[in-house]
């Protein structure tokens, strides 16, 4: 099964954890589209600068902090996405209780450590 993936918070640099993210899930046969602050590209992977209305997502996994997901809540709930994992340091309660609201499944896990084990 692909778990097409939206790595939202996306970076074009290497160092950090959203883009090794981008890398570890195409290394692994995902689809992945991204959504960042900066149009690019990260292992054949276009990061949008725009909100898109992407169609069959999996799963969003968030690279953003809380207090800048507030202006993005009702545009990640109207994905639809079957699950959102909030990676470390993105955990975000306030958030957690609008997508129970929207019967969106949600973990606080890291994309990495799920991918490295097996788990995705």
């Amino acid at each position: 099964m692909n778990k097409k993936t939206l790595v939202f918070g996306a970076s074009l640099k290497p160092n950090r954890y959203s883009n090794y993210a981008i890398q570890r899930l195409i290394a692994n046969k995902f689809k992945v589209v991204a959504f960042g602050l900066k149009k690019g590209d990260v292992s054949g992977v276009q990061i949008d600068d725009t909100l898109l209305p992407y169609k069959d997502l999996h799963t969003v996994t968030l690279y953003l902090s809380p207090k800048r997901q507030s202006a993005y809540y009702d545009y990640i709930v109207s994905l639809k996405p079957e699950r959102v994992i909030f990676n470390p340091g993105t955990e975000n309660p306030e958030f957690y209780k609008i997508l129970k609201e929207n019967n969106i499944p949600f973990e606080a896990a890291c994309t990495l450590v799920l991918l490295s084990t097996n788990q995705y």
